[in-house]
């Protein structure tokens, strides 16, 4: 059981920078390396989603290295204040408590980064674990749901539902199958015009067409240019190559840092099992969710938008390809954010102001508690990420002086002493440590 009310008298040399006694240097030395890290991962991010979203060429010259230094700035802000509000803590109170190395200084720290942050990309997160092919299939059958219904999702969360699902998806509330029969007709007369000058993807896309070419098309179905069959087949191959892609791209910096000392490497960009895992993920929900869609539009003879909640939900067992604690949180955390937004649009909810920025803060500092004092109780995933921000700064805590607490902060340190230059150390490391 975890001592709440005691403290240990040790400095923060002793206990969180014990790379360098000096805490000016330690925060240059985050910083530093949270800024290096932080533009590769919003570097390739925004690089990858402007292209998906066919961005314009004004954005990629005026907005896309704004976004991409405001976000790394929120990012890096994360480390760097941490490190900051964990001296000014110990320089403030004297001493450490349990909840001050971890929760303490996370608290203010996330709070003042997620108030750089765009305010569009302030996210309700959450730290608790759950089933998650389960937690996915829940969220993405309400995403659908929400999706298919008249104004139910705006802005960015549409726009790439449009893109994963396609545009035949979307709701027109207006369907009439009389002009889907004539539009069929002009679309085949254009493509039978096209076609005459092939060349490889054309004829890819024909092979397609030939396989699938004698397959059914429900009158209310929207797909216009393809029958059911075939418009799930496409569907899974479009958006398996673009998983496939999106691993490659953020697996391109790490390729190169080999390309002169293990040239050999670089194929493990294009032959990497987490590749074809993402695509085949992103490939199989669209075809499921097509196909679903199709399969209950045959059987109700009708377009409903309840059946996005059956196939939503069908098509959330395609996590089983690619399980992400990740995936699966953000979009139950943006979920219950495009929900309680609705709810204060009905004035069923009440506003809170910066509620999202205030979550954030508190389920960080919950998360930087859980690194410091219980770190086998963190996803790996997590630590890992904490690890690469930190150049590998956060593993050299000296948990041995955290145990007194009783929560077992240096179990999976066990072997770690640090080296301290007795100089700048306030309690002698051969006297043993108690509470106070």
């Amino acid at each position: 059981m975890a001592a709440l009310s005691k403290s240990i008298p040790h400095n923060c040399y002793e206990i969180g920078h014990t790379w360098h006694p000096h805490c000016g240097q330690a925060f240059v030395h985050i910083t530093h390396g949270a800024l290096a890290e932080s533009l590769r991962i919003y570097g390739t991010l925004y690089l990858i989603a402007a292209v998906l979203r066919k961005r314009k060429l004004d954005y990629y010259l005026h907005k896309l290295l704004p976004e991409i230094l405001q976000s790394t700035s929120f990012l890096t802000a994360n480390g760097s204040l941490y490190i900051a509000f964990f001296c000014i803590l110990r320089r403030i109170l004297g001493k450490f408590y349990f909840w001050t190395p971890g929760f303490g200084a996370a608290l203010p720290a996330s709070y003042v980064a997620i108030l750089i942050e765009r305010k569009s990309r302030r996210g309700l997160l959450t730290i608790y674990m759950a089933n998650l092919v389960l937690l996915f299939c829940i969220t993405a059958a309400l995403f659908m749901f929400f999706f298919r219904c008249k104004d139910g999702l705006k802005g960015f969360t549409f726009s790439a539902l449009k893109f994963i699902v396609g545009k035949e998806e979307i709701p027109t509330h207006s369907f009439s199958p009389e002009v889907a029969f004539s539009k069929i007709d002009r679309k085949i007369k254009h493509r039978e015009e096209v076609s005459r000058r092939m060349n490889i993807i054309a004829l890819t896309k024909k092979l397609v067409d030939k396989v699938c070419k004698h397959g059914p098309r429900h009158r209310c179905c929207k797909h216009y240019e393809d029958n059911c069959i075939s418009y799930c087949i496409k569907g899974f191959i479009r958006m398996f190559s673009v998983g496939y892609l999106i691993q490659c791209c953020l697996r391109i910096p790490s390729a190169f840092r080999h390309l002169f000392t293990k040239p050999s490497r670089l194929l493990s960009l294009f032959y990497n099992k987490e590749n074809f895992q993402l695509g085949a993920f992103l490939g199989s929900f669209v075809s499921i969710y097509k196909g679903t869609s199709c399969f209950l539009r045959w059987v109700r003879n009708l377009d409903d938008e309840l059946h996005a909640l059956i196939a939503g939900s069908l098509a959330g067992v395609s996590m089983m390809f690619y399980k992400s604690t990740t995936i699966s949180m953000y979009l139950a955390s943006k979920l219950v954010e495009t929900m309680y937004f609705k709810g204060i649009e009905a004035g069923k909810v009440p506003y809170f102001p910066h509620a999202d920025s205030i979550i954030y803060a508190i389920s960080t500092a919950i998360c930087f508690q859980a690194a410091v004092m219980e770190v086998q109780t963190l996803r790996p995933s997590y630590w890992k990420f904490l690890l690469r921000l930190t150049k590998g700064r956060f593993a050299v805590m000296n948990r041995q002086v955290l145990d007194v607490f009783g929560t077992e902060a240096s179990k999976n340190f066990k072997n770690f002493i640090p080296k301290l230059d007795p100089r700048y150390t306030s309690v002698s490391p051969e006297l043993p440590i108690e509470l106070s």
